[in-house]
């Protein structure tokens, strides 16, 4: 027994063997929540107390869930990237439509130099308006 610098009962943490863990975990794989006759039961097939038990599975339990939310919260962020990147290409598929779509011969210049600037950098050498004299190519 150990005293701490009152002469108070300091309390141990328990060491489980590699069987007991095992056990434990096995058990744990099964069913996330131990009713008292079954803690009881496990724990004297392991030489612990209900009480160790008890707590090694309330641990185990919120070990369960911070790694449960994280995997979600990975998920998550995956699902929301793939959701953003269709997006993004269901954006620049319309985009494309309007480059696709044949020209109105009443739209502006100014409209069709910038599709044509967006989708052919510098313009793709095309212009709009021949100079004087010159036929369309």
């Amino acid at each position: 027994i150990l005293l701490d610098k009152d002469g108070k009962r300091k309390h141990t943490r328990p060491t489980f063997s590699g069987q007991q863990i095992f056990a434990l975990e096995k058990t744990f794989e099964q069913t996330k929540y131990l009713a008292g006759p079954e803690r009881a039961r496990l724990a004297y097939s392991l030489g612990m107390t209900e009480s160790q038990v008890k707590v090694w599975f309330q641990n185990r339990r919120t070990k369960w869930r911070k790694k449960h939310a994280a995997e979600m919260a990975t998920a998550k962020k995956k699902q929301d990237s793939e959701t953003e990147r269709l997006k993004g290409a269901s954006e620049n598929e319309d985009e494309d439509d309007d480059y696709n779509k044949p020209l109105d011969p009443n739209s502006d210049d100014e409209k069709i130099t910038q599709l044509l600037k967006k989708h052919k950098p510098g313009g793709g050498g095309l212009l709009l308006h021949p100079p004087e004299g010159e036929a369309s190519v």
